[in-house]
């Protein structure tokens, strides 16, 4: 029988593996333009608003 901290970190990689591979499916479904992951801010123009 393998000790509990081999069982720990077996199931902790595979899990760690699982929610990779996840997130790599999830963000190659957009469509191509639509990423979020590098896109770089929207620029807004800056408005002041003075409190007279």
């Amino acid at each position: 029988m393998k000790s509990p901290v081999i069982v720990v970190a077996i199931t902790l990689t595979a899990a760690i593996l699982v929610a990779a591979s996840l997130l790599i499916v999830v963000g190659t479904r957009k469509g191509p333009g639509t990423s979020t992951l590098n896109a770089p801010a929207l620029q807004q123009p800056v408005q002041h608003a003075y409190l007279v």
